[in-house]
């Protein structure tokens, strides 16, 4: 799911500039959805609000060296207390051999630790 967004265009606007400095680019562009991140893989995205107004849930991935580093990211998350979404597992559906794991945080967001390395 993407940040969600009250203004599509606005909120590119703004991650168009403001990404730059980190090497981010828009490398994917659906019109309402757009992904950023190094060329070519989007690693950010942003969207339309659907989820009516106050608190929309965010979906934020970070990027980890190996697949050992998903499992231990997933292991200290439950471990203080942070509900699972998913357990680390392939999730070929993405990428052949994209590995993630997944947690809400305690605003409700759900937090992402994924790896592209094969086993």
């Amino acid at each position: 799911m993407p940040i969600q967004c009250a203004d599509v265009v606005a909120s590119a606007a703004f991650y168009d500039a403001d990404l730059a400095p980190l090497g981010f680019a828009r490398v994917a562009d659906y019109g309402d959805v757009i992904g950023y991140g190094e060329p070519p893989r989007p690693q950010f995205w942003i969207g339309p609000r659907k989820t009516g107004s106050g608190f929309r849930e965010a979906h934020v991935a970070f990027s980890a060296i190996d697949r050992d580093a998903v499992r231990a990211f997933f292991g200290m998350a439950t471990a203080v207390g942070a509900p699972s979404l998913h357990p680390p597992r392939l999730w070929p559906e993405y990428h052949p051999d994209y590995f993630g794991a997944f947690v809400r945080d305690p605003d409700g967001n759900n937090i992402e630790a994924v790896c592209y390395v094969a086993e």
